[in-house]
């Protein structure tokens, strides 16, 4: 199927904008929406396929006729993978450009950098990732897993097939933090126990001393939320230090189908991630999905779990502004909570109590050509729960 390109897109609304600018009576019928991701730097390796995915949506929707009878404009600003650049690029999102909404961000600390700038102007972020909780901002639409939506029951998996003692390896961010910290609560319930914690910086290149680390310590599983590049370097040093998947296998919590090729599959097949979507589920819309998503932007593209989340985040606000009649940001607010949207991953639905989506979570193990098998789904829809409040051991986290 042929779509508009985004040039397309900006050509035919600035000749829009021109026509409605020469007639005062007429109403102007496009709007504006952020597009916020790392286009450079250590994170755009994963940040590139998300913002496609994005821009992929808004073309489907202009196709059908847009928004409330306005076609959708994207604008796009580069992060450059640094959280004060983020928050820089949303202030003039909303007060250069007025747009109606921002979809982006990547690690925590951009979307923390973000929030503070969506709460200050009351608008909103629709973020796509995966992250470590204890947070529900009014202002954020958060489309990925809540730590109880992945965290927890990936430790859950490793400790029931793997072993009780686990090694933490993660960016030196609030995110590995964070989880690390849910990590060592939850081993302590179980009965694990942590053989190791180290954090690098997010360009890290030298795994050396980590990798000395975990053969010294011989850990069952090792935890992975290294982000960005610095995998590509991590993976390719435990390959060539011989530590193999089937003696100490890596549980990776921000690597996904979109990541492997830059690894190379040679260095991470046998592995596994904890996720709520994987690209070669069989269900007619999400077969549907990836073959435009290769059309549009080549067959060798792979597309993980932040990719369609971030689909799923236009759709979600294209519906919650139908359902509101209007793009004014607490109408859309309140009308996103409770909706629901047949994704690629299944049916997933807005919690109104704290908008995060209502997923099933899976776990998958990197096959040799790249894609990533299903090996455990929750047997249903797992309702968000951001600050672990039901779990008695996670008190006071």
């Amino acid at each position: 199927m042929k779509r508009m390109r985004f040039a397309n897109i900006c050509f035919f609304a600035a000749f829009v904008a021109v026509l409605s600018f020469s007639c005062a009576k007429e109403k102007d019928n496009t709007i504006k929406v952020g597009i916020l991701h790392s286009e450079t730097g250590s994170m755009a390796v994963s940040e590139q396929t998300v913002m496609q995915a994005e821009l992929m949506a808004i073309e489907e929707l202009n196709q059908k006729g847009g928004v409330l009878g306005h076609i959708i404009v994207p604008v796009e600003e580069d992060g450059m993978s640094n959280p004060a650049v983020f928050a820089t690029k949303a202030e003039k999102l909303i007060t250069q450009d007025n747009v109606a909404t921002i979809f982006g961000c990547w690690t925590s600390d951009s979307r923390k950098a973000v929030k503070n700038v969506v709460e200050n102007h009351y608008n909103l972020l629709w973020y796509p990732l995966q992250y470590e909780g204890m947070e529900a901002s009014p202002n954020i639409m958060y489309m990925g897993a809540a730590p109880n939506q992945q965290i927890v029951p990936a430790i859950d998996y490793c400790f029931e097939n793997f072993g009780k003692r686990m090694y933490l390896i993660g960016s030196d961010y609030v995110f590995p933090q964070t989880a690390n910290r849910i990590i060592r609560a939850q081993l302590k319930f179980l009965g694990g126990t942590v053989v190791g914690e180290k954090y690098v910086d997010m360009e890290e290149q030298d795994f050396s001393a980590v990798i000395q680390d975990i053969i010294n310590q011989k850990p069952d599983v090792i935890i992975n939320t290294v982000n960005g590049e610095s995998n590509v370097a991590f993976f390719e040093q435990l390959h060539e230090a011989g530590i193999s998947p089937s003696a100490i296998p890596v549980m990776n919590f921000s690597v996904g189908e979109s990541e492997i090729e830059a690894i190379g599959v040679e260095n991470i097949a046998g592995d596994y991630m904890a996720w709520t979507y994987f690209e070669n589920m069989n269900s007619n819309k999400n077969l549907r999905f990836v073959s435009n998503f290769k059309e549009e932007y080549g067959s060798k593209t792979r597309l993980g779990d932040p990719v369609e989340a971030g689909y799923i985040a236009v759709y979600m606000w294209a519906a919650a502004c139908k359902k509101a009649g209007s793009f004014n940001t607490e109408a859309v607010r309140i009308a996103a909570k409770g909706l629901s949207f047949v994704a690629p991953e299944g049916i997933v639905t807005i919690e109104g109590s704290n908008q995060h989506l209502n997923k099933k979570v899976r776990i998958g193990k990197v096959k040799d050509d790249g894609l990533i098998e299903e090996v455990w789904a929750s047997s249903a829809l797992v309702r968000p729960d951001p600050y672990l409040s039901t779990y008695a051991w996670a008190r006071g986290l």
